[in-house]
């Protein structure tokens, strides 16, 4: 039962221009204990965001007007720390590239099973209420505010986007310690990445944190966090 109240208490919030698929997101969602809330349209999910305070959201990237992209990336500029999984009828890596360096958390591509989107949402709540837990991480010179997704270093704040932040965690909270490239993909893309992806982040990482450099890689291993 105790599971049955965490799960009714998710609020998810749908953001699709196609009527059919929002009843059917809805009446799935809310048959698996969501508490659903619909938006049609960019601008409209950027003011149901701030009302409706969601514990995640899900954001179709070809919208007229306001795109899944722009909003994404608006509600990132305003610190919403709130997991984003975004659908897309494309299945480029550049399109789903472009989609996580916007902002978002997770993507799936239609058409999809709808199992798998209830299993990627509750993936992605249960990961973003863990790091609830423990709001700032340091090493070093460095400090991560995690529900911020802010880090600075020596005091100079530095920018992260939303993957980013979640890859600065994973290598905060195993300090001293390897991640691997699998463990990075399965916590943070949940199996979903590109090929190389982890590496290039790693690097967007090491520029954005400056001198002395803190993420060694390990040869055949993976990276960790050492000063």
């Amino acid at each position: 039962m105790a599971d049955a109240a965490a799960i009714a208490r998710e609020r998810v919030l749908v953001v699709d221009d196609d009527p059919p698929l929002r009843r059917m997101l809805e009446r799935t969602l809310v048959a698996e204990g969501f508490e659903v809330t619909l938006a049609a349209d960019g601008a409209a999910a950027l003011v149901a965001a701030e009302r409706s305070a969601p514990d995640v959201i899900v954001l179709d990237v070809a919208m007229p007007a306001l795109d899944g992209l722009a909003v994404c990336r608006r509600l990132r500029s305003k610190g919403l720390p709130t997991p984003i999984l975004m659908l897309t009828a494309r299945d480029e890596v550049v399109d789903r590239v472009a989609g996580l360096e916007a902002g978002a958390d997770d993507y799936l591509i239609k058409p999809f099973a709808v199992q798998e989107l209830v299993a990627r949402l509750r993936a992605l709540t249960r990961r973003h209420g863990d790091s609830q837990g423990q709001p700032l991480l340091s090493y070093a010179d460095l400090v991560l505010d995690v529900d911020a997704r802010r880090a600075t270093r020596g005091g100079r704040p530095i920018e992260l986007t939303g993957r980013e932040a979640h890859l600065l965690e994973l290598l905060l909270r195993q300090a001293g310690r390897v991640v691997t490239r699998e463990r990075a993909v399965a916590e943070i893309w949940n199996d979903a990445a590109v090929d190389n992806v982890v590496d290039r982040y790693v690097t967007r990482l090491r520029r954005k944190l400056g001198d002395p450099p803190l993420i060694r890689t390990v040869r055949g291993a993976g990276f960790a966090l050492r000063a």
